[in-house]
C-alpha cells in the first residue's frame, strides 16, 4: 500500500530561518501536528500503524541502559516506498523520526527523545539477491545476519560480521557494527558495497554499487554507515560475502595473569597472523561465563578465544605460530574444539558474556561501553582500566575483540542508588577519556549514540562542526533520530 501524505501547510524549507531551527532546541510535536499525521499513518497502514502502550515501550529503548523515551505512535513498513512516504509527512509536520531494527543497540540509538514516529524495519526482510560469482549480496535492512546465513546455508558463502546479537543488517550498517570475526573481515564499514537510503525530505536514494572500487563522485555509502539513523533511514544493504573456510579450529588457552594475555595478542597481531578471531575474558568475566554457560572444564582465569579459517594446512600452520607465542607468555596448553557443535557451545558462551556478567549480581544493570586503542597501547589500557575498575569497588567485567585494539565493559549497578549508576557512568567516561588518550576512539563498536556526546567532541574537536554541517545540510528540520550522534 503507498502512503500519500501531505502537510504541505506545515512544510519545513530549507532557507536560513529553517537553519536557526535546527540549531535551537528541540521539543516534542505540536500536538495538532501529531494528531494529523498519526490519523494518516492509522490510515494508510491500519494495523501497521500502533499507539498501544506496550508496543511504545517496547520501541522505547535498546539493549543498554533501559532509560525508555517513548515515540508516540509505532509503524513497520513493507516496502521503500512505504518508508519514503511516512518520512515526507514527518519531514512535513517537522515530527521526529527513529529507525528501529531488532533493538539490541547499546548507547540509547533508538530512544525516542522528543517522541515521534518509530519506524520498525523488522518487516522488511527480504533477501532480495545473493550473487554467488561475485560474492554479493542485496538485503532488506529488516534481515538479521543469522537469517541470511541461514538462507546462504549450501552456496559456500557466508557473511561474517558478527556483533554477538542477532541484531539487524540495517542497524548494524547504522551503527557501523563490527564484532568477534573483525580481525580478519573487517567491520560493517569495510563490508557494505552500497546502500537504498531514504532522506531526511523522503527522498530514495541509491549509494554505490556491486563494483568493488569506484572512484566516481563522494563516498555517500561511508556517509550513511555509522551515522546511527541521523541522516537518513537505511531501507537495503549490498553486502560482501566470502566463501566458507575449508578449515575452521577453535581454541582455548588460559594465563596466569590479564597482562600476559594482552601481551600475547600484541606479538600475534605484530607478526600478521591471520587469525579469524581473538577474544579476551578476563578473569571475572571468565567466571561469570563458567557459571552461565557451563564451562566447567576451564578455571576462572584471564582467557584467550581464538578461531583459525582457511586451508587445513593454513590453519595448522596458524595454530602452531600461536601456541609457540602463548607459550612464551605463560599460557596453558590449548584445549581445542574442532568439531561444529563444540566451536558453537564455546561461542554461544562468548555471545552471551553480557548476559553472563548480569547474573553476577541479579537485580543489578548493565552499563556497556567500548573503546578502542591502537594495538601497541591496548595492553596499557585494559590494565589501567582493570586498576579503575578495582578502585570503584565495582563490578565491572572486561571481555574484547583485541585483536583489532577493542575492548568492552559491562558496569554493574543497582539502578535504585544513583550514586552508584553516576560511578559507573565515570567509569565509562573515564574508559573514553584513556582511550583518546592513548590515540584511540571512545567506541569501536557501539557507536555514539546519546551517551558519547561529551567523548565525541573530546575526540574530533573542530571536526565535529563540520560533523554539525553535514546533518544540517541533510536534515535541515533535525527530525531524523535527533539528539543522538553529533552534538547539536
Amino acid at each position: 500500500m503507498c502512503i500519500t501524505v501531505s502537510f504541505a501547510t506545515l512544510n519545513c524549507r530549507v532557507s536560513e530561518t529553517t537553519m536557526t531551527a535546527a540549531t535551537a532546541p528541540r521539543t516534542r510535536p505540536q500536538p495538532e501536528a501529531l494528531a494529523a499525521l498519526t490519523a494518516q499513518l492509522r490510515n494508510d497502514l491500519g494495523e501497521r500503524a500502533l499507539t498501544t502502550d506496550a508496543i511504545r515501550e517496547q520501541h522505547s529503548h535498546g539493549e543498554g541502559l533501559a532509560d525508555a523515551a517513548l515515540p508516540d505512535i509505532v509503524v513497520f513498513p513493507h516496502s521503500n516506498e512505504e518508508v519514503a512516504a511516512i518520512v515526507r509527512g514527518c519531514h512535513a509536520a517537522r515530527i521526529p523520526v527513529i529507525a528501529f531494527g531488532v533493538g539490541t543497540s547499546l548507547e540509547g540509538h533508538v530512544a525516542a527523545l522528543y517522541g515521534g514516529v518509530c519506524i520498525d524495519l523488522s518487516q522488511m526482510n527480504r533477501v532480495l539477491e545473493v550473487n554467488d560469482a561475485d560474492l554479493d549480496c542485496r538485503v532488506q535492512a529488516g534481515v538479521t545476519r543469522e537469517q541470511l546465513n541461514a538462507e546462504l546455508k549450501g552456496s559456500g558463502l557466508f557473511f561474517p560480521i558478527d556483533p554477538g546479537a542477532n541484531a539487524t543488517l540495517g542497524g548494524m550498517a547504522s551503527t557501523r557494527a563490527s564484532g568477534t570475526n573483525a580481525v580478519r573481515y573487517g567491520t560493517m564499514r569495510d563490508n557494505v558495497l552500497g546502500l537504498t537510503v531514504v532522506t531526511a525530505d523522503g527522498r530514495i536514494v541509491r549509494t554505490g554499487n556491486r563494483a568493488r572500487k569506484s572512484s566516481a563522485g563522494y563516498d555517500l555509502t561511508r556517509l550513511f554507515v555509522g551515522s546511527e539513523g541521523t541522516l537518513g533511514i537505511i531501507t537495503e544493504v549490498q553486502l560482501r560475502l566470502y566463501g566458507v573456510p575449508e578449515a575452521i579450529s577453535a581454541a582455548v588457552c588460559q594465563f596466569p595473569d590479564l597482562r600476559s594475555a594482552v601481551d600475547t595478542v600484541i606479538v600475534a597481531m605484530q607478526l600478521g597472523v591471520p587469525v579469524a578471531r581473538i577474544e579476551l575474558l578476563d578473569d571475572v568475566q571468565m567466571d561469570a561465563c563458567i557459571r552461565y554457560s557451563q564451562l566447567e572444564e576451564f578455571a576462572p582465569k584471564p582467557t584467550l578465544f581464538f578461531e583459525f579459517h582457511g586451508s587445513e594446512a593454513g590453519v595448522r600452520e596458524q595454530a602452531e605460530t600461536i601456541e609457540s607465542i602463548t607459550a612464551d607468555h605463560g599460557g596453558s596448553q590449548f584445549q581445542w574444539a574442532t568439531r561444529p557443535e563444540d566451536r558453537s557451545r564455546l561461542w554461544k558462551a562468548r555471545h552471551n558474556a553480557y548476559y553472563a556478567a548480569l547474573a553476577l549480581a541479579p537485580g543489578k544493570q548493565g552499563f556497556a561501553t567500548d573503546a578502542c586503542v591502537p594495538i601497541s597501547r591496548l595492553t596499557d589500557c585494559v590494565l589501567e582500566t582493570q586498576a579503575d575498575v578495582a578502585a570503584t569497588g565495582l563490578v565491572a567485567p572486561i571481555v574484547g575483540h583485541v585483536g583489532d585494539g577493542n575492548f568492552h565493559l559491562v558496569v554493574l549497578f543497582d539502578p535504585k542508588v544513583p550514586e552508584e549508576r553516576a560511578k559507573a557512568e565515570a567509569l565509562a567516561a573515564r574508559v573514553s577519556t584513556r582511550a583518546i588518550g592513548m590515540g584511540g576512539t571512545c567506541t569501536g563498536e557501539h557507536g555514539v549514540g546519546v551517551h558519547k556526546l561529551d567523548a565525541l567532541v573530546a575526540e574530533h574537536g573542530e571536526a565535529v562542526t563540520l560533523m554539525q554541517t553535514i546533518k544540517r545540510a541533510l536534515d535541515p528540520c533535525d527530525i531524523m533520530n535527533p539528539g543522538k550522534t553529533v552534538p547539536r
